[in-house]
This record gives structure tokens, sequence and C-alpha cells, in this order.
């Protein structure tokens, strides 16, 4: 009675378009009022621990770096030097919009931030260059969703903080992953060039790729210092999150002078807003897996499930379904806040890796960024390129293919993603 009085009123609010938030807090509320022996006060006491878990203490800083590369001038040379590598191959163009969805994934953690800074240049670029609008429009809405994939990734990092799995060991599984679909993305593009009538954009020359290398160089460093200080033990995640956000303001007012120093506090503010509003699903995101917890609901299930004796294999084809479903109904990080609770002791109890559960998820998010009715990336691009959100849907059908492969691949070959971590931390 209690979990289904829990999970149906979250829906139910869900339904009546009450925000993520406060629907998780709501239902909690209600929930422990009927049917629990703890004091409310106890989910007041679980939302204040929610602000104090220090590897959370990543997003805010990740989010505002994200915030100054995306208002400045960064997303743009990185897009030039993309294109310079590509431009010589049929399809190069749309290639170089892949190569620097990885690139800018890569300094901002963000996906929608990655269609935004990417898509504002290339997609007006491509279509001046010959290819379709709805072509160019799918191919970038798609290529936004490494920013959850490639580290840093803000979606790890609360990963990591609600099951307490490393965020460093996350970081460094997604890189193989984020390069493997960066890579199949560009392939998909280079056969798919005669179908869709792709140009060539003509031959370029090693002075043009190294002028536009050298221009987006202090953009490229941040990757190196970021993710080398992380991988190297030099810092922490959560310390790398605080060098990038200072990076990022030095790159952004003093080396390239994109932004004026008035222009500061405006970008401050506009970062507090989005930390605001994730942090207080988070916060609300806790509370509700405490009522989860107290009310004995995953161990439940998990003996359900246990009970069953899925295999493996079968228990990963439910959790991606469930995942896949969760995500086409709600954002990134309220799934995730909202079903590692429940997914993480029953994945452990078969025997799955946590890192590699975390891989899964991230992956099946991603999907959800581009599909209805709550892709993110499918209204960010909408807004970029003009397109109605049916147009920018037909266009994105495609490529759901591809994903869902590397969905699959993702989730039945494992050392994919913990081959990294196993060759660096001995895991």
């Amino acid at each position: 009675m209690t979990v289904t009085f829990l999970i149906g009123s979250l829906l139910v609010f869900l339904a009546m378009r009450v925000p993520v938030a406060m629907s998780l807090g709501l239902a909690s509320v209600l929930t422990l009022a009927l049917f629990g022996d703890q004091s409310l006060l106890s989910l007041a006491q679980r939302f204040n621990h929610a602000t104090e878990v220090y590897p959370l203490l990543a997003v805010p800083f990740f989010i505002l770096a994200g915030t100054f590369l995306t208002t400045g001038g960064v997303a743009r040379r990185l897009i030039d030097f993309a294109t310079a590598i590509t431009g010589w191959i049929r399809g190069g163009l749309a290639m170089g919009s892949v190569l620097a969805c990885m690139l800018f994934a890569a300094v901002s953690g963000s996906s929608p931030a990655t269609v935004v800074a990417v898509g504002s240049i290339t997609i007006a670029g491509m279509v001046s260059a010959g290819y379709r609008r709805e072509y160019a429009t799918g191919v970038v809405t798609n290529a936004g969703t490494l920013g959850i994939l490639i580290p840093p990734s803000i979606v790890m990092v609360v990963y990591g903080a609600i099951t307490e799995t490393s965020v460093g060991a996350l970081f460094i599984a997604g890189v193989i992953p984020g390069l493997l679909l960066t890579l199949a993305m560009m392939t998909t593009i280079y056969f798919r060039g005669g179908r869709e009538h792709v140009p060539k954009a003509g031959a370029t020359s090693w002075r043009e790729v190294l002028r536009t290398g050298r221009e987006a160089f202090w953009g490229l460093l941040l990757i190196v210092i970021v993710l080398g200080g992380i991988y190297g033990g030099v810092f922490t995640p959560t310390e790398a999150a605080a060098v990038s956000a200072v990076y990022a303001l030095i790159v952004a007012v003093v080396v390239y002078r994109d932004i004026g120093f008035r222009q500061i506090p405006a970008v401050l503010v506009q970062g507090a807003r989005t930390t605001t509003m994730l942090m207080f699903i988070v916060a609300n995101a806790y509370v509700f897996a405490f009522v989860l917890t107290t009310e004995q609901i995953p161990q439940g299930i998990s003996a359900a499930v246990l009970a069953a004796e899925l295999p493996p294999w079968a228990f990963l084809i439910l959790v991606n379904l469930i995942l896949l479903v969760a995500g086409n109904l709600m954002d990134p990080t309220s799934v995730v806040l909202i079903l590692a609770p429940i997914i993480f002791p029953l994945a452990i109890g078969l025997g799955i890796d946590p890192v590699h559960l975390g891989i899964i998820m991230v992956v099946n998010m991603e999907i959800g960024m581009v599909t209805p009715p709550v892709g993110l990336n499918l209204f960010v691009a909408s807004g970029v390129s003009n397109l109605s959100l049916t147009q920018v849907i037909r266009a994105s059908l495609p490529w759901l293919v591809l994903l869902l492969a590397f969905l699959v691949l993702v989730t039945y070959v494992p050392q994919i993603s913990l081959f990294l971590p196993e060759l660096m931390l001995g895991r």
C-alpha cells in the first residue's frame, strides 16, 4: 500500500504538471504523514543533509564554468577547429559539428548547453553550405547528448553522490563510450552522405588546422587540466570543478576577452539560477529516497526480483526499459535521483558493477534527451534552428536506431565502460 501511494501520488502530481521538485517533496511528505512511523522533522533534516553532500559541490562549479564558456566565444573557436579537421571529407561540416559537440561536452558537462553553444553556430553554417536544415538540426540535437556522457558530466556527479560511487571512476569510465559514440555518429554521417546529398566543404590546409587549433588552445587546455588533473590524482572531481570555473572565468574575461567585467554579474546570476533549480530537485529527491528506504520499499522490490531469479542479462533488459520510459517523462537528473536508489541495490545483488550501471543509466538518459515529450534537447534545438518541435522530432528519429544499438553494446559489453577504470585505478 505504501509503495503504491508513494509512486502513485508522484505520478499524479507530475500528470498535473506540478514541477518535479515539488512533486517529489509532496509525495514524500504525504506518504510519511499517512503511513510512516517517523516524524516529519526527519524529512527536513534529510532535505538539509542533501545540501551538505560533498560531491554535489561540483555541480554549481561545473554549471558556472559551462555558463562562462557558453556566453563567451570558446564554442565558436572549438567549432572552427573541429570543422578544419573534418572539412575535407564529404559531410565534413556535419562531422565537425559532432566533433565540436564532443569537445564542448568535455568542458561544459551539460547536454542542452552543448546544443545551444554548438547548434547556434553550426546549424546555420551547414544550411548555408547546402545541408537541409532538418538534417543539420538532427545531427546537432543527437550529438549534443554527448554532453552528459563525455566527462565531466553533471549526471555522473549526481549518480555518484546518491549511490556513493566514485565520481572519478565514472568520469574515466565515460571516456571510451563517449569517443565510441562520437566515432559512430561521424561514421554514420559519412555513409549516409550519398542518401542525404551532403556536400563536401573542400580541402583544408594544415595551416588552417594549426591556426584554428592555436585559437582554440585555451579552451582545449581546460579539457587537459580538468581530466588530466583528475586522472593524474592532482585533485578530486569536486576540486576539478572549482578549478574549471575559475579557469573558464579567466579564459572568457582575460584571455579571449569575450566577456567584459561588467557582464560577470549577469553570468553569475544565470549560473546561480540553474544551480538553484537543479539543487532544489536534488534535495527533494534525497527526501524521496529517504522515504523509500525507511519504508523498506527497495528491500521489498529487491526481494521480489531475487525471488523471480532473473539472470543479470534479463534484469538489465528490464532496467533499460524502465529507464527509457522514465527518460521520456522526466529530465535526466530527476530520473537518476528517483530510480538509482531502487535499481542500485538490485544490481549490486546480481553482481553488476556500480560504475558499469552508472554508464548504462547515463546512456539511457542520453536517449531520453532526444525523445518526446520531455526531451530537453528537442526543445533547445527547436529554438536554435527555428524549426517546429514536430520537425525537430522527425529529424532526430533516424538517429534513435544508432543510440539504441549503442545502448545494447554498452549494456552487454561492460569492458567498454570498465577497461579504463580497471587500467588506471586498478578496480
